[in-house]
């Protein structure tokens, strides 16, 4: 539950949906909501932050720990939002499962013995299927996106072949119709 933006940014991305919004990235309107984005989440740290300080021990450390996840996930998930490319949504997801770790590796700090060995195996665990998740999402969309572009250029060969079958303005128009419709 912890990447649902990131996932639903993946999925948009899978659709084809992301590359219609890739000139909003670069407008003032989308710089200024990044900016925001980011000094919200530096604002939300340190506040999170000063009521650590309140703290003592390991409930400190992860308190701490919890605040900088926060910041973290606000800053990536903005960055990624901004940048709005598939590498961007993948280093915010890889970017949040290190500090979801850090976070769980200062919750086994208080334990010890064997629970405590447990506990970091188990969060190392949690860390390395999410960091795999997002190198493996990415894969797959760039497949997709391979696959999509590989239909097109197919779809185009067939239509610039029933072309030949004309000859001269018919052709000439079915060829750039079929151009027009690939995106040639």
């Amino acid at each position: 539950m912890k990447f649902v933006v990131c996932a639903a940014a993946i999925v948009a991305t899978a659709l084809g949906m992301l590359p219609s919004m890739a000139t909003a990235a670069a407008s003032p309107e989308a710089k200024a909501l990044y900016r925001n984005a980011k000094d919200a989440a530096q604002a939300q740290y340190k506040e999170a932050r000063a009521q650590c300080d309140a703290l003592a021990g390991n409930p400190k450390d992860v308190c701490v720990a919890e605040a900088k996840a926060a910041r973290v996930r606000a800053e990536a998930d903005a960055t990624a939002h901004y940048k709005n490319t598939l590498r961007a949504y993948t280093k915010a997801r890889q970017d949040i499962a290190e500090a979801d770790y850090a976070v769980d590796h200062s919750r086994c700090e208080a334990l010890t013995g064997n629970d405590k060995d447990v506990c970091i195996k188990r969060a190392k665990s949690t860390r390395t299927a999410a960091l795999a998740d997002a190198r493996a999402d990415k894969k797959v969309i760039e497949a997709r996106s391979n696959a999509r572009e590989d239909k097109r250029i197919a779809e185009y060969k067939v239509a610039a072949e029933k072309c030949d079958a004309l000859s001269g303005t018919p052709k000439e128009q079915c060829v750039s119709a079929a151009k027009t419709r690939f995106g040639y």
